[in-house]
């Protein structure tokens, strides 16, 4: 819309500084005091924008005052007068409705009439006049007709495109709650079958030991003290199954968090290139998430430094690149376990790699997921 008034103002400045040559004598008082009343509401017009009856009085008030300026002086009509009460309708039916629109057109003719009525034109250029200005009204309110219907338009895609946004909200709302319900049955599940064969295991590991010789002793013991890990690890699986499942890179940002508070480490962590735009499946958010844990937790076991660097990004959105970093001796060597293998095997299920780097200052963990096939499927 400033755009717009930037070039209303600038073709009105030329049109009005070429009328103001053409005027035969000076300029006096009358025609002063009109330009300066004209050009104040052209500048204040922007401010009734939400108010189209005042928008429209002023209009009017315009065209009358551009017959006061530019009335005929011995029947010699200004032949841009004529220029400018055609932007004047040009501009009135752009910003206003279409009635209100055709009442401003209504009394610029009126007004445009007079001053031809005024003059000494011929039959052929008032001929002439009335076919331009019939053009021109014409042009303009099918402009105004198709422009509406360009506006409506839109404000429906724009209503769908909610709506659909909306749906896909919901959508995923539903779906995390249909797996939070499957985690939560299989967690009873385990509770109510598992849980309970191991505690009546260890029950009657007690009551055995109690009547075992002594020499078995050490040995029930042994056993009940795996059937008691055994329910242990049992209810911790149990309780995770309860708690909302964490992953992708909201997930990471909460790892980051929980390890700078509880363990103290400090991590710099950086987005580059609308890593987080990308539209990454649960899967691969899932993948990125472990790794970059099992990246950490590899830093907080095997390196001295209590500082490591996360970053994400995608250039071009047909990849998406983790990077994690810290310092290391230089005389330190690795060996890939089994943590990193299972990162490894995790990022190759989903279209990924898996480089590790070390040189003199750094070990370096990077990640790939390639997103092309993705990115084609959404088109």
């Amino acid at each position: 819309m400033k755009k717009m008034y930037l070039i209303w103002l600038a073709i009105n400045c030329t049109v009005w500084t070429v009328a103001f040559f053409e005027i035969p004598t000076r300029i006096n008082e009358w025609q002063l005091l009109g330009t300066s009343l004209f050009l104040l509401i052209f500048f204040f017009l922007p401010l009734f924008r939400e108010k189209p009856i005042l928008q429209t009085l002023f209009f009017c008030i315009q065209a009358l005052l551009t017959t006061i300026i530019f009335y005929p002086i011995d029947s010699l009509l200004n032949p841009y007068s004529f220029l400018i009460h055609s932007l004047l309708i040009a501009e009135a039916v752009y910003y206003l409705p279409r009635l209100k629109g055709f009442l401003v057109v209504v009394v610029q003719t009126g007004c445009l009439t007079s001053l031809v009525l005024q003059s000494n034109l011929t039959v052929p250029h008032i001929t002439w006049y009335t076919f331009f200005y019939f053009l021109l009204i014409s042009a303009l309110f099918h402009y105004h007709g198709v422009h509406k219907r360009e506006k409506e338009t839109r404000q429906k895609n724009d209503a769908l495109l909610d709506e659909y946004r909306k749906m896909k909200r919901q959508l995923v709302m539903a779906e995390e709650q249909t797996r939070q319900d499957e985690r939560m049955l299989i967690g009873h599940e385990i509770h109510d079958s598992v849980g309970h064969k191991l505690t009546a295991l260890i029950m009657q590991f007690e009551v055995f030991r109690i009547q075992a010789d002594e020499k078995d002793q050490e040995k029930i013991a042994t056993l009940k003290q795996l059937a008691e890990q055994s329910l242990e690890e049992t209810r911790s699986a149990v309780k995770s199954f309860k708690q909302p499942e964490v992953g992708g890179l909201q997930g990471v940002i909460r790892l980051i968090r929980k390890l700078e508070m509880e363990n103290f480490m400090k991590i710099n962590f950086s987005v580059k290139h609308g890593a987080f735009a990308v539209p990454l499946t649960g899967e691969q958010s899932f993948a990125i998430y472990r790794a970059v844990q099992e990246a950490l937790t590899n830093i907080m076991k095997h390196s001295s430094a209590r500082e490591a660097h996360v970053s994400f990004e995608s250039p071009g959105g047909s990849i998406f690149r983790f990077e994690v970093f810290n310092e290391a001796p230089s005389h330190s060597t690795f060996h890939e376990g089994y943590g990193l293998k299972a990162m490894r095997d995790r990022l190759e299920k989903v279209g990924g790699s898996l480089e590790i780097d070390q040189n003199e200052r750094h070990f370096i963990v990077r990640g790939s997921i390639r997103l092309i096939e993705r990115r084609v499927s959404y088109d």
